[in-house]
């Protein structure tokens, strides 16, 4: 009898929606590691394969939870996003967020440009993540190692498009103010002084 997951995996189309499954669900850091976790489930890939699925996949590599840099896919399974505006709410759920978070270091504007500062390595998945996103209000992006310039739509955004950026990295989603403190909380102005 066949094993059904090998018989599944036999169709390129079946075999990348295993490799998204697998790069959404767990931290894989190499070709090799994602090709060992396919050959434990019976789907065989040589290593040429396996890097064409993953350029088709639009798979980058991002600072994982560790640290170190893993596999991570573009919104949608790797679908590339169409030219022009994107709609507000899929601003907010692309994964700019997240890798402001892991890779933003600091953001200056001058004008209408901004300089953000990555990890080394991190520029360019910060760029593309940039691109992808299609801020109407960034112009485009040119990516160094640990370098990114942004350039703003505005001639005089680019201090606007920094503290979005800066907002995006300390976790609070874009277009949202810093919430107002509860009266009620701890610290409040309706609590007693010290």
């Amino acid at each position: 009898m066949t094993d059904p997951r090998r018989a599944l995996a036999q169709t390129k189309t079946s075999r990348q929606q295993r490799i998204i499954q697998l790069l959404t669900h767990q931290e894989v850091s190499s070709q090799s590691q994602l090709a060992q976790l396919l050959t434990s489930e019976g789907i065989e890939v040589t290593q040429a394969t396996l890097s064409r699925d993953l350029v088709e996949l639009q798979a980058e590599k991002v600072r994982g939870s560790a640290g170190s840099l893993v596999y991570r896919l573009p919104p949608e399974g790797g679908s590339p996003r169409p030219a022009g505006p994107a709609p507000e709410n899929e601003l907010l759920e692309a994964r700019l967020p997240r890798l402001a978070e892991g890779l933003l270091v600091s953001a200056e504007a001058s004008g209408n440009l901004v300089v953000v500062r990555t990890p080394p390595g991190g520029a360019q998945y910060l760029a593309s993540a940039l691109d992808r996103s299609v801020m109407p209000d960034v112009l485009g992006t040119i990516a160094g190692d640990d370098t990114v310039l942004l350039v703003s739509r505005d001639p005089a955004g680019g201090d606007r498009l920094a503290a979005r950026l800066l907002d995006l990295a300390d976790g609070r989603r874009q277009g949202s103010e810093p919430d107002e403190q509860d009266p009620s909380a701890p610290g409040g102005p309706s609590a007693p002084a010290p």
